[in-house]
């Protein structure tokens, strides 16, 4: 070992998800030698691209808000933020075609007013709902406006119950509450926290006029968090070893940690682990954690995404949310996957337990029916593709009580940190969380090092 080395101090990273890369930035950003281990081919977790013919295809459909001050730190970071653009203005087009009348196109939308008046326009005109359930709303948010998400209250009663406390009817948790809970916390009312739901809902419509904001990226994932991590990883001399598995974590002399991988034992003054919950679990040496085995009781939850190429274009929007359809949200990928003629839509499926393991034959048969309800311009069109690719771990489940199960960044031992969008951010299992966890996870391993260390964010310590 150099000089250079015991001045610097050498950290591992196991972990090549967003968590991980983000850990391994911030270690390495404060001066700290950094070895990063993922045992896939590639960076990106849960959130990347594969090859399809000529096509690059997203495993699912990922968005941001604006509120997601740590992912837009990533995405800065990596210099990827023109590739995946915020709207100006939060707007989201609601197609309802199961209206008595016929299909009903109604919008999400706010304008520059300030909070809660930047919705009160759009909640107004919102025709999905009568004027009696439009008032309501207004009401259960002004309510959940004045919680506190980190109530430990909160986390053991689920969403759906005090909505119903609150006066909200079914069409109003379907056409509203759903609409939004589903896609950020990938489970229905009934079988997400109150806790994580009110953080959310506060966060993101309730906190200033724009935090609700949507991004997406405009190319591949795999161009931003694959390719632009890996460059940004290597800018920062991080040694970075891909379809690397790693077998054990165990303690060596002086305080230190030994990693062993196939042919090779590293040595390390702090480990971060930055894989899923079971994954940690088996990786855990004895003791790290009180009760390691809660990490067991975290269940997850699928997203299930749908991809339908057609020889035309039949959809004029970058995306739209249905209502009256089993269809969620669909999501124009024609561009991004370098399609060069025809259209290429994506749907993303969230809280889908009943659909996970269903045929593509079933599928089939089920979704192009329902996107030609939505769409006219699809009755014609000539479907040339139709594949699904199926999460069946994408996200941990925000079931009411799975606050008092998530871990923090630290463990009893010293040294061992953990990170991962179901650790204790705070938030649901999204890029936002993951990229705290990293945060969080750094930040503790730089402490205990000895390094000082500015948080990225200016709200969080």
């Amino acid at each position: 070992m150099t000089d250079d080395d015991m001045r610097s101090g050498h950290a591992v990273v196991v972990g090549g998800g967003l968590a991980g890369v983000t850990a391994a930035l911030q270690l390495a950003d404060a001066g700290v030698r950094v070895t990063l281990l993922e045992g896939r081919p590639r960076l990106g977790g849960l959130a990347f691209s594969f090859r399809r013919g000529e096509l690059t295809v997203d495993n699912g459909q990922h968005v941001y808000l604006r509120c997601c001050t740590a992912y837009r730190w990533f995405l800065d970071r990596v210099d990827g933020a023109r590739l995946a653009p915020l709207q100006p203005r939060l707007d989201v087009p609601v197609l309802d075609v199961a209206h008595p009348r016929g299909p009903r196109l109604g919008r999400l939308r706010r304008t520059a007013l300030p909070v809660p008046l930047h919705l009160a326009a759009s909640l107004a005109t919102y025709p999905h709902l009568s004027l009696a359930e439009r008032a309501g709303v207004g009401r259960a948010a002004l309510a959940l406006g004045r919680l506190d998400p980190a109530d430990p209250a909160l986390d053991g009663i689920d969403f759906a119950t005090w909505l119903g406390r609150h006066g909200q009817s079914q069409r109003a948790v379907d056409a509203l509450w759903d609409l939004v809970g589903v896609a950020t916390l990938n489970a229905t009312a009934p079988n997400a926290s109150m806790g994580l739901a009110a953080m959310v809902f506060k966060t993101g419509l309730l906190s200033e006029p724009g935090a609700a904001d949507i991004g997406w990226a405009h190319v591949p994932l795999g161009e931003l968090h694959d390719t632009l991590a890996r460059k940004a990883l290597d800018s920062a001399g991080v040694r970075t070893e891909l379809s690397t598995r790693v077998r054990g974590i165990s303690r060596a002399e002086q305080g230190r940690w030994q990693v062993d991988v196939d042919g090779e034992r590293l040595e390390a003054d702090a480990v971060v682990l930055a894989v899923p919950q079971r994954e940690t679990h088996a990786l855990l040496p004895e003791g790290a954690l009180q009760d390691p085995d809660r990490l067991l009781d975290i269940g997850t939850a699928p997203i299930l995404n749908v991809h339908v190429l057609y020889d035309r274009k039949v959809l004029r929007r970058p995306f739209f949310a249905a209502l009256g359809t089993p269809v969620q949200w669909v999501f124009d990928r024609t561009e991004a996957s370098g399609l060069k003629d025809g259209q290429y839509l994506a749907l993303s499926q969230s809280a889908a337990e009943d659909e996970i393991d269903a045929p593509v034959a079933e599928l089939r048969e089920r979704y192009l029916p329902e996107l030609e309800r939505l769409l006219p311009g699809a009755r014609d069109a000539r479907v040339r593709d139709f594949f699904v690719t199926r999460e069946r771990t994408a996200t941990f489940a925000p079931t009411p009580g799975v606050g008092r199960l998530r871990p923090g960044a630290r463990t009893r031992a010293p040294g061992l940190y953990l990170a991962g969008a179901w650790t204790a951010t705070g938030w649901p299992a999204t890029m936002e969380s993951a990229v705290r966890s990293g945060f969080a996870a750094a930040g503790a391993a730089l402490c205990t090092l000895g390094r000082r260390h500015e948080h990225p964010l200016k709200e969080a310590a």
